[in-house]
């Protein structure tokens, strides 16, 4: 389940904040559950594999692994988990664009191929 928590961040440096992190701040928990749910697995499991690597991967079993961040890190590492699943999302959409419309093609020459007999 997504944790909208993770998006707050403490901004007392002076900076302005990141408009994106607002942005998520706004919505609802429902919608941002709905868009963390609409992705496919192959996207989650590529995502998954990124944010094991920025945080380091041993085996649950043979080591006590405790990683320490702070909400802004943290939510900067989530903000970027979730574009990379957009960026993930709109490929994975034009693979299949492209596939539907190589296969429409190949039943196209198999139609004029047959007209051709």
């Amino acid at each position: 389940m997504f944790n909208p928590e993770f998006l707050t961040t403490d901004n007392s440096d002076g900076q302005a904040g990141n408009s994106l992190i607002q942005y998520l701040q706004d919505q609802s928990p429902d919608t941002l559950q709905r868009v963390a749910k609409s992705a496919s697995s192959d996207i989650q499991d590529i995502i998954r594999h990124n944010v094991q690597g920025l945080l380091g991967v041993l085996p649950g079993e043979h080591f006590e692994v405790k990683v320490t961040a702070n909400r802004d890190n943290l939510a900067n590492m989530l903000a970027s988990a979730m574009m990379t699943g957009y960026f993930l999302r709109q490929m994975e959409q034009r693979k299949e664009l492209e596939e539907t419309l190589f296969a429409d093609d190949q039943m196209a020459m198999e139609a004029d191929d047959e007209l051709n007999l």
